[in-house]
């Protein structure tokens, strides 16, 4: 079996609330451009709705998007529109609102609770949908989710939001978020590389509540919004060599197997790192390689 034969149904299926979806998806983020938002070049526009296109073949049907992913000529919400509209029914499109950036690409003040349709709303007209199939809070920086997460469940008891999640959150976020409507995901940076107590027990709460775990900038780990990464620690590299495929797609292999509730959502705009992420889903750590890079996030001393 090559990397071109296998599908995103090798990584397994989780649902997000009643909407399955296999654990390998895609993150919208890097179609836009050779790294996130303003930071890049923009990307080949029939090269990104080749990628979205191909995703789908591989049976990816999780992608993860946002109206603030967008370049100086591409938005991710467009380009996923045009390649992929109509939708086909397993399709999850799941969107983060709260963050806001200009027509000119800069960061502006985060929206306030009463900002949020307007937020749920754009995305909506850029993706073409009558709904949203998830929709994440990202907390920026504020205390308390409370007044933000109940505007979104207000939308949600309007239909114009399917299922709720929240994103950059730490266990009493999650707490206050559940006591107010009922919680499908949550997605924090989390990475192989970079460890994580307060991360480590949000995971662990997601796992025993039956919510789904959506790390982001797991195979770019400290580069973040710039790109992936090309620095990899010697264990690694070296248990890629023994499972003959790419350091990124250990790190994905690793991501997947914190738990059956941990979803990956690797960004690409490369048909070709496309092709190696669905195929990371594949690849099965024995134990004694997951002991390994578990030390790598969680070392001693």
């Amino acid at each position: 079996m090559t990397a071109e034969t296998i599908t995103a149904d090798a990584s397994g299926t989780w649902k997000l609330g009643d909407l399955p979806v296999h654990r390998i998806g895609l993150g919208a983020m890097r179609l836009t451009g050779s790294a996130a938002f303003h930071l890049g070049t923009p990307s080949d526009r029939d090269r990104s709705l080749a990628v979205l296109r191909r995703a789908v073949q591989l049976g990816v049907n999780h992608i993860d998007t946002a109206a603030f992913y967008f370049s100086a000529t591409r938005s991710a919400n467009e380009l996923i529109n045009t390649a992929l509209a109509p939708y086909a029914e397993e399709l999850v499109i799941a969107a983060k609102v709260g963050p806001f950036r200009d027509y000119h690409g800069e960061w502006g003040t985060a929206a306030r609770p009463d900002q949020l349709r307007g937020h749920v709303e754009e995305n909506l007209r850029q993706l073409g949908r009558d709904h949203l199939d998830v929709v994440y809070l990202r907390r920026m920086r504020q205390g308390s989710v409370a007044e933000h997460f109940g505007a979104l469940a207000e939308l949600r008891e309007a239909g114009m939001i399917r299922h709720l999640g929240v994103s950059d959150v730490e266990p009493g976020h999650l707490a206050e978020a559940l006591e107010i409507a009922p919680v499908v995901s949550v997605q924090n940076r989390y990475a192989l590389d970079r460890p994580d107590p307060v991360g480590d027990e949000v995971l662990r709460l997601c796992g025993e509540r039956g919510i789904a775990f959506v790390p982001f900038y797991a195979v770019a780990g400290e580069a973040g919004a710039h790109a992936a990464t090309d620095t990899h620690d010697d264990t690694v590299r070296d248990i890629a060599r023994a499972h003959g495929v790419s350091p990124a797609q250990i790190r994905l292999a690793w991501t997947l197997h914190l738990g059956p509730h941990v979803l990956a959502i690797p960004g690409t705009g490369n048909p070709d790192h496309l092709v190696e992420n669905v195929a990371a889903g594949a690849v099965r750590l024995t134990a004694d390689e997951r002991a390994r890079l578990d030390a790598l996030h969680t070392p001693t001393g």
